[in-house]
């Protein structure tokens, strides 16, 4: 391997690091098989990753188990290794991150921190409800993002029942209005892709263990 390559490789793997992922996830290692609603024609296209350079949004939208979460990191892994820069973040640690940089003053850093990124990747919202100050705050993010550099989120809730999460109605409008504008949305479903997987494995490792007739 030359010099260069060795170069482009160890920034790679620094842009990886900084993303601050919770465990690899590689898109080759998703599984379409054990869900069919996830296209890999589309998740291809999204590999190529014109909509991070755009600045557009992302939504990946289905039950726990189906394989958000997977997708999200794989597809930010990809922008990274692309040479974006990218942050992954559970949205609860992000709005209390953002409510704590409020009480101690320093919230526009935080935001302008969280705003030079070319990739962020919010996990698990609307697992929670969040007050009208935490949406507000997280909304802040949002809108310092917003056609410029790209957002993608994964959410067990289907749009419509984000009020959950974001009881004013206006303000869950409006964020919806700002995560879908790239009408890049993909619904993996409601059947667990983690069981599916594991089922499968189990069935492949059943398969070896009997014996030849």
């Amino acid at each position: 391997m030359s010099g260069e390559a060795q170069d482009a490789r160890r920034r790679c793997a620094r842009r990886i690091t900084a993303a601050g992922f919770p465990r690899e996830k590689w898109l080759q290692d998703f599984d379409y098989t054990a869900n069919p609603h996830i296209q890999p024609a589309l998740i291809a296209q999204l590999a190529a990753c014109a909509w991070v350079a755009k600045g557009e949004p992302l939504c990946l939208i289905g039950d726990s188990g189906t394989g958000k979460s997977h997708l999200l990191i794989g597809l930010g892994a990809a922008a990274a290794m692309a040479g974006h820069r990218v942050k992954y973040v559970l949205a609860a640690k992000l709005v209390n991150e953002l409510v704590e940089a409020a009480d101690e003053r320093v919230l526009s850093k935080t935001i302008a921190r969280y705003g030079r990124v070319d990739l962020l990747c919010l996990d698990e919202l609307g697992y929670m409800e969040l007050d009208r100050r935490g949406a507000e705050l997280l909304f802040q993010v949002l809108t310092e993002r917003e056609e410029t550099n790209s957002v993608a989120i994964a959410s067990n809730e289907s749009f419509s029942g984000w009020t959950k999460t974001f009881t004013d109605p206006r303000l869950c409008a409006a964020i919806v209005d700002r995560l879908t504008f790239g009408d890049n949305i993909i619904e993996t479903g409601a059947i667990s892709y983690r069981l599916a997987h594991a089922r499968a494995q189990r069935a492949g490792q059943g398969t070896e263990r009997s014996p030849t007739p």
